[in-house]
Protein backbone atom coordinates (compact mmCIF):
# COMPACT_ATOMS: atom_id res chain seq x y z
CA UNK A 1 0.00 0.00 0.00
CA UNK A 2 1.44 3.37 -1.00
CA UNK A 3 1.46 6.13 1.61
CA UNK A 4 -0.13 9.40 0.47
CA UNK A 5 1.94 12.32 1.70
CA UNK A 6 0.52 15.73 0.98
CA UNK A 7 3.04 18.49 0.50
CA UNK A 8 2.18 21.58 2.49
CA UNK A 9 2.87 25.02 1.10
CA UNK A 10 5.86 26.66 2.81
CA UNK A 11 5.42 30.33 3.61
CA UNK A 12 7.05 32.85 5.95
CA UNK A 13 5.30 36.02 7.11
CA UNK A 14 7.59 38.33 9.09
CA UNK A 15 6.30 41.42 10.91
CA UNK A 16 8.84 44.11 11.83
CA UNK A 17 11.51 41.46 12.54
CA UNK A 18 9.68 40.79 15.83
CA UNK A 19 7.12 38.12 14.93
CA UNK A 20 7.02 35.39 12.31
CA UNK A 21 4.39 32.93 11.11
CA UNK A 22 5.58 29.84 9.24
CA UNK A 23 3.66 27.21 7.28
CA UNK A 24 4.89 23.99 5.68
CA UNK A 25 6.64 22.97 8.91
CA UNK A 26 7.24 19.26 9.38
CA UNK A 27 9.01 19.33 12.76
CA UNK A 28 10.74 21.54 15.31
CA UNK A 29 14.23 20.09 15.69
CA UNK A 30 15.54 22.44 18.39
CA UNK A 31 14.95 25.85 19.88
CA UNK A 32 16.47 28.23 22.40
CA UNK A 33 16.55 32.00 22.85
CA UNK A 34 19.12 32.54 20.06
CA UNK A 35 18.21 29.93 17.42
CA UNK A 36 15.26 27.88 16.23
CA UNK A 37 15.77 24.94 13.84
CA UNK A 38 12.71 23.91 11.84
CA UNK A 39 12.31 21.06 9.35
CA UNK A 40 10.26 22.39 6.42
CA UNK A 41 9.05 21.07 3.08
CA UNK A 42 11.94 23.03 1.53
CA UNK A 43 14.75 21.85 3.85
CA UNK A 44 16.04 22.78 7.28
CA UNK A 45 15.30 26.40 8.27
CA UNK A 46 17.58 28.10 10.82
CA UNK A 47 16.07 31.19 12.45
CA UNK A 48 18.64 33.24 14.36
CA UNK A 49 18.09 36.16 16.69
CA UNK A 50 17.70 37.16 20.32
CA UNK A 51 15.04 36.36 22.90
CA UNK A 52 13.29 33.95 20.49
CA UNK A 53 10.16 32.11 21.65
CA UNK A 54 7.86 29.59 19.98
CA UNK A 55 4.39 30.96 20.72
CA UNK A 56 2.22 28.53 18.76
CA UNK A 57 2.98 25.12 17.32
CA UNK A 58 0.55 23.00 15.30
CA UNK A 59 2.40 20.21 13.50
CA UNK A 60 -0.85 18.69 12.19
CA UNK A 61 -1.37 21.86 10.15
CA UNK A 62 2.39 22.49 9.77
CA UNK A 63 2.25 25.91 11.43
CA UNK A 64 4.61 27.69 13.84
CA UNK A 65 4.53 31.24 15.23
CA UNK A 66 7.63 32.75 16.81
CA UNK A 67 8.46 36.05 18.54
CA UNK A 68 11.69 37.80 19.39
CA UNK A 69 14.35 39.86 17.66
CA UNK A 70 14.82 37.99 14.36
CA UNK A 71 18.23 38.58 12.72
CA UNK A 72 18.55 35.92 10.00
CA UNK A 73 17.02 32.97 8.15
CA UNK A 74 19.02 30.30 6.34
CA UNK A 75 18.16 26.99 4.68
CA UNK A 76 20.10 23.74 4.47
CA UNK A 77 19.33 20.17 3.43
CA UNK A 78 17.48 17.76 5.73
CA UNK A 79 19.93 15.28 7.30
CA UNK A 80 19.19 11.66 6.34
CA UNK A 81 19.18 10.66 10.03
CA UNK A 82 16.14 12.89 10.56
CA UNK A 83 14.34 11.55 7.49
CA UNK A 84 14.45 7.96 8.76
CA UNK A 85 14.41 8.55 12.51
CA UNK A 86 11.75 9.57 14.92
CA UNK A 87 10.92 13.25 15.29
CA UNK A 88 12.60 15.32 17.99
CA UNK A 89 9.30 16.10 19.72
CA UNK A 90 8.24 12.47 19.34
CA UNK A 91 11.31 11.41 21.32
CA UNK A 92 10.62 13.94 24.05
CA UNK A 93 6.95 13.04 24.55
CA UNK A 94 7.30 9.22 24.54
Amino acid sequence: MEENKSIKSHKIVLSNRKAGSFTGILDVISFDISEILLETEQGMLHVKGNDLHVNRLNLEKGEVDIEGSIDAFSYSQIPTSLKKGESFLGKIFK
